[in-house]
């Protein structure tokens, strides 16, 4: 018998700044998720599309858990809530060079409230670890639940152990067809894609508390007629003066760079060349804000 076509919805969950978006993208093929050190830097349900031989994976990928200290923070835990109500398969994910710790545990229990859900639990970043870190950790990440169908060790940057999981997590979907047309990689608007690549570029060596006080809004994407330049106009937005200043940096040479490196993916992205104009301004105290935080879509 030919075997039936599966497809479904796959999250990835743990604590912040353990390998989610890097993953989403190895698995995906292409970069639609901003990745970066800084911790809690994805801020909304990213869906990403993988086909395979037999079936259709859709990775949404959600920010890191975490105890929120303002109204964005509590609304993104939130947001996660949401997603693992929805999904077919919940990931949990532990990096291999980092032990398991009280907020690991914390959110392999609450997995407990979604029991429609299949659960299998992920090793990252075996690249950056020893043989006996990885062992280690596998021993740890087992104990934590009794439900995992799998436990597997991977780097996403190497994409050693890559098609196992997404064959391990296409054998636990429903089957169906699938939910995207071949060739579609995310269903993100091209604006929302382009205020990442700009948030992404601003987060670079940003310090302390500015990366959770940075957003980026698209106020306008035009063709420049005549040419095949693509003019893009965009807000980044802080919540203080004083970090204004930091985004601009001396003689504006911190937002010229932040221009630079973020023209390069959005070039990328919209397949022309791009002029990049970047306005930096103050909206105080916007985290904790539900008026503001409602005009920048959370």
């Amino acid at each position: 018998m030919t075997e039936q076509f599966r497809s479904g919805f796959v999250t990835f969950v743990g604590r912040p700044n353990v390998g989610k978006s890097t993953l989403t993208n190895a698995l995906v093929g292409e970069k639609i998720a901003i990745t970066s050190e800084k911790p809690q830097t994805t801020r909304r349900a990213i869906r990403g599309i993988v086909n395979r031989p037999g079936g259709q994976l859709v990775v949404v990928d959600t920010p890191g858990l975490h105890r929120p200290r303002t109204l964005l923070g509590q609304r993104l835990n939130d947001l996660v809530e949401d997603v693992l109500g929805d999904v077919d398969v919940i990931a949990f994910c532990a990096p291999a060079n980092e032990k398991v710790g009280p907020g690991d545990r914390r959110i392999a229990e609450s997995l407990d409230g979604y029991g429609r859900a299949k659960k299998i639990a992920i090793v990252t970043k075996t690249d950056a670890s020893t043989r006996e870190e990885i062992t280690e950790r596998l021993m740890e990440v087992d104990s934590l639940r009794e439900d995992w169908t799998a436990v597997i060790p991977l780097s996403a940057l190497t994409g050693e152990q890559l098609d196992i999981l997404a064959d391990e997590v296409l054998a636990l979907m429903p089957e169906g067809p699938a939910l995207y047309d071949e060739g579609v990689v995310t269903d993100e608007e091209e604006d929302s894609r382009i205020a990442e690549i700009i948030r992404e570029a601003a987060l670079g060596d940003a310090r302390e508390e500015l990366p959770h006080s940075i957003a980026v809004v698209v106020r306008e994407i035009a063709p420049r007629e005549g040419t095949d330049l693509t003019d893009v106009f965009a807000d980044i937005i802080v919540e203080r003066d004083s970090q204004k200043a930091i985004i601009i940096g001396r003689k504006g040479t911190r937002l010229r760079d932040v221009g630079a490196q973020a023209r390069v993916g959005i070039e990328q992205l919209l397949g022309t060349r791009v002029f990049l104009s970047l306005h930096v301004r103050v909206a105080k105290e916007w985290q904790r804000d539900p008026k503001q935080l409602g005009r920048l879509g959370f």
